[in-house]
């Protein structure tokens, strides 16, 4: 299998680097908010099929490359074989983890094939290794770590703020979900920095980027996973109205239940 679209031959550690993470997002979004799409094509009729990442950000589900050696390594084969044979976030688990060594594999296989020394080797990892891993962002690993380093880890303060910029009326679960960015007065700016500190390892459950207090999240009432509102196509006036939100994945799981 060959780069596939906007493929091309990254010759730096930098260039690795945004090559790896494009990789990274496009995966990321099969497992999590593509995840009906990806579930429906690991048909486990189907031949041997494999999960691509792309530096577009985008994936594909398709057959091995048939040229041997290939041009790259190749993602882990035949993960359609266990969709029905496991429970789906298991099966999603194992695969976030394939897909985290194959990124690595492809990563390093630059590094490799272009001549990088020991200390751009260890620049590269160093990127590599500063971003959550897929198997960290699609079973919420990082953030559950992160509550347990914070001293009320029991209950919401440990994920971003929830109080709206913009007064708003009382209401059950909207002010405990909410994070809009807050206006730079100074009074706020001491407060706005403790918080960063706090949510700095809590991960937007769609792109696995980290927690900024300048944007709007919300939260799913279902698992308690963070997303942007703009990775989940939620802005905070369509917020308002959402009783009860449920992210992508779990409304999925809840249509094929």
């Amino acid at each position: 299998m060959d780069g596939g679209p906007g493929a091309y031959n990254p010759r730096t550690a930098e260039e690795v680097f945004r090559d790896f993470r494009g990789r990274r997002a496009g995966m990321i979004k099969a497992l999590t908010t593509e995840v009906e799409k990806f579930y429906q094509l690991c048909d486990p009729e189907k031949d041997n099929l494999c999960l691509y990442g792309f530096p577009t950000e985008t994936w594909e589900v398709n057959l091995p490359a048939e040229e041997v050696p290939p041009e790259l390594p190749e993602p882990a084969l035949g993960i359609n074989f266990a969709r029905d044979g496991m429970d789906e976030k298991d099966w999603l688990s194992l695969v976030a983890v394939h897909s985290d060594a194959w990124l690595l594999a492809v990563a390093f296989y630059f590094g490799a094939r272009f001549g990088f020394d020991k200390e751009a080797r260890k620049r590269l990892f160093n990127m590599i290794n500063n971003l959550p891993t897929i198997f960290e962002v699609v079973t919420g690993s990082v953030k559950k770590q992160s509550k347990e380093k914070t001293p009320n880890g029991n209950n919401k303060s440990s994920k971003p703020n929830s109080k709206p910029s913009q007064p708003s009326q009382p209401s059950q679960t909207k002010t405990s979900k909410l994070a809009l960015p807050k206006d730079d007065d100074d009074d706020e700016s001491e407060e706005e920095e403790d918080e960063e500190d706090e949510h700095g390892n809590t991960l937007c459950g769609a792109c696995g980027d980290n927690y900024a207090n300048d944007e709007f999240w919300i939260c799913c009432d279902i698992c308690e996973k963070w997303f942007h509102g703009k990775c989940v196509r939620i802005t905070p006036a369509r917020a308002e109205h959402i009783k009860q939100y449920k992210c992508p994945a779990c409304s999925n799981k809840r249509a094929r239940a």
